[in-house]
């Protein structure tokens, strides 16, 4: 399979994390229309239709083994299912500003298990903008906390942060897996088979509460949020993001998850409505720097 290249590579895995911290955002107000579970199926399904052309195996791609079934099983699980549930759930219980500071902690979480299970060296540089990434986004922690608002208690609001820190999990999981199975599966039919392990772990409950859901309620510019929701969850980023991977080791594509917060409270400020301070303008501009110490080309030793 042919490799992309590095600049390319990164464009691909910032634009994915870019994508994945808007939709974030943008699952708050559909939280509010569609049930977690039918907005889950909903968006499983919207992506299957859009991908059928992308299960066929490739003619110069070795069929399946059991091995890379059953990881393709727990990418969809943790990556897809469990991810969107506790992301889902998490932001309509705290806020995309919140999500923001809690996904702070992916590009260590991505480190650190890329290290235990891919045995992948992790240098020096790679780990100051790990660190860089974290540190940058916690910042957040200085401003003013979100409070709850008149629908939820303070109950509600830590159930809310503890599946945000589920969700953080997953995606490491998610980038873990995605490293070994683009080794021997291309990122169309990668994106393709997960997001149908998503649509048959969704359908039971998705079912039978589109049963009971009345369709009639929901405007033409909210389906068309919904359509957005579900290219962008299932088909744009997960393409894009399998297709650096192929590149890019997974400790240092986690470098570029600390998009996904930036992206999430940006958009939480500019659709949503939420007030962003100068300090977390500070701390989303400590996080890109990581970026660049993470991605600025090493210099070559000079030939003698």
């Amino acid at each position: 399979m042919t490799l992309t290249n590095r600049p390319i590579a990164y464009f691909c895995l910032g634009l994915s994390m870019t994508l994945v911290g808007s939709y974030v955002a943008l699952s708050k107000p559909l939280a509010l229309i569609f049930p977690v579970m039918l907005l889950a199926w909903l968006r499983f399904g919207i992506g299957a239709i859009a991908m059928l052309g992308w299960v066929r195996r490739p003619a110069d791609e070795p069929p399946l083994s059991r091995q890379t079934r059953w990881l393709l099983f727990f990418e969809s699980f943790f990556g897809n299912f469990l991810f969107t549930l506790c992301m889902i759930t998490g932001v309509a219980l705290t806020s995309a500003v919140t999500a923001g500071v809690t996904m702070a902690a992916i590009p260590a979480a991505v480190a650190i298990m890329s290290w235990i299970f891919l045995r992948e060296t992790v240098n020096t540089r790679t780990w100051a903008a790990i660190a860089l990434a974290v540190l940058g986004i916690s910042l957040n922690a200085l401003s003013k906390p979100d409070t709850p608002s008149a629908s939820t208690s303070a109950s509600q609001a830590l159930l809310g942060q503890l599946l945000l820190v589920a969700a953080v999990l997953c995606e490491a999981t998610y980038a873990v897996i995605g490293k070994k199975l683009t080794a021997s599966v291309s990122p169309k039919r990668i994106t393709a088979l997960i997001n149908l392990w998503g649509f048959a772990l969704s359908a039971p409950a998705g079912l039978y509460l589109a049963w009971q859901f009345d369709f009639a309620q929901v405007t033409l510019p909210q389906w068309g949020l919904l359509l957005f929701y579900a290219l962008a969850a299932c088909v744009w980023t997960v393409w894009l993001w399998m297709t650096g991977l192929r590149t890019v080791p997974a400790s240092q594509a986690g470098i570029f998850t600390v998009l996904l917060p930036i992206s999430a409270a940006l958009m939480g400020m500019l659709a949503l409505g939420e007030r962003i301070s100068g300090i977390q303008f500070l701390a989303f501009a400590v996080a890109l720097t990581s970026v660049v110490i993470a991605t600025w080309p090493e210099r070559k030793p000079a030939k003698r």
